[in-house]
């Protein structure tokens, strides 16, 4: 049984209940989060951009995250996903099936996070009891922190702020506070210069994204017509990934032997295969700033395969 069948075995998601009083021991707190800021479109789009990266960076690994509040408590997702961005080498027990194994793991993984993130304040914002216990704010607040170490560029929706309510149980029952939890910054002036320029141009100015591809298919063919290659389309082309390591190998100066990627792929699985090792190439050489999905370029997404080209066209036009 491969890792991601076993990680998706020991996934036993819990119904969230409403909570007791008898729950909540005298004098401690807790935090809820109301249906209202469940649903803020902010605080959607955040978990989205967070779930997407985390299934970019493990996908090698077979890895697949459906939930962030349900798929972290475990501690297998974040070992996997911080050995990856700080290529550092856990001694932990790769499967944990008991509860007890499980959060042993967690707290070996979040003991080394928290080093590596050079967390004190930050660490107050999540704890092991907090992520075991499925918290999806604790969470959110540690994925944030990570991106921002290992990932700066990603785009994290700025100024992701929610409602939350306070459970304190007191001698005199339970009482409730209102306040607001920052998850994310405020955008500034350098964000905004960042901002992503593909997402722009789609948006404001789509009657020039045709101008914008054949000026790339034109540089394309000037770099692979003496491969005996030759591009009409964007999407469709770049959509198994041959083309796009074959160009990367060209103008990077890699040797990719046949036995590393598909040359003829057959199924959906081997062209996934080969745009996720041309995507880590263009990472490993900096050159991809903005994450991409690989599943959207074999998808043949538009948007997507001109950000990865439009990486290569800058540097080497």
């Amino acid at each position: 049984m491969d890792t991601e069948s076993l990680y998706n075995l020991l996934q036993l998601p819990k119904q969230a209940e409403p909570l007791a009083e008898q729950e909540l021991p005298q004098g401690e707190k807790k935090k809820f989060l109301p249906p209202t800021s469940r649903k803020d479109p902010k605080f959607e789009e955040l978990q989205k951009v967070l779930l997407e990266w985390i299934n970019t960076e493990l996908l090698p690994e077979h890895i697949v995250v459906r939930s962030l509040e349900e798929d972290m408590f475990d501690g297998l997702v974040l070992h996997h996903l911080f050995q990856k961005l700080a290529g550092i080498k856990l001694d932990v027990e790769e499967i944990a099936l008991t509860a007890l194994s499980q959060r042993r793991k967690l707290q070996v993984v979040l003991e080394a996070t928290n080093r590596s993130l050079q967390a004190e304040e930050q660490a107050a914002k999540w704890s092991v009891d907090a992520i075991f216990n499925k918290d999806l704010l604790a969470t959110l607040h540690l994925l944030v922190a990570l991106a921002k170490r290992f990932q700066p560029n990603l785009p994290l929706p700025p100024n992701v702020q929610v409602e939350v309510i306070t459970m304190e149980s007191t001698k005199s029952g339970l009482k409730s506070e209102k306040s607001l939890e920052q998850l994310t910054e405020c955008s500034t002036a350098k964000d905004q210069a960042a901002k992503d320029v593909f997402d722009e141009l789609f948006k404001l100015a789509p009657e020039k994204v045709s101008a914008v591809e054949e000026a790339i298919v034109t540089f394309v063919n000037q770099k692979v017509e003496r491969l005996g290659l030759s591009v009409q389309s964007l999407d469709t082309q770049f959509a198994d990934g041959v083309i796009l390591l074959l160009l990367i190998g060209q103008l990077e100066g890699f040797f990719l032997h046949l036995k590393e990627f598909y040359l003829t792929p057959n199924s959906p699985a081997e062209m996934l295969h080969n745009v996720t090792l041309a995507l880590e190439l263009l990472k490993d050489q900096g050159l991809l700033s903005y994450p991409v999905s690989p599943e959207d370029i074999v998808n043949k997404d538009s948007k997507s395969t001109l950000r990865v080209l439009y990486s290569l066209f800058c540097k080497h036009r």
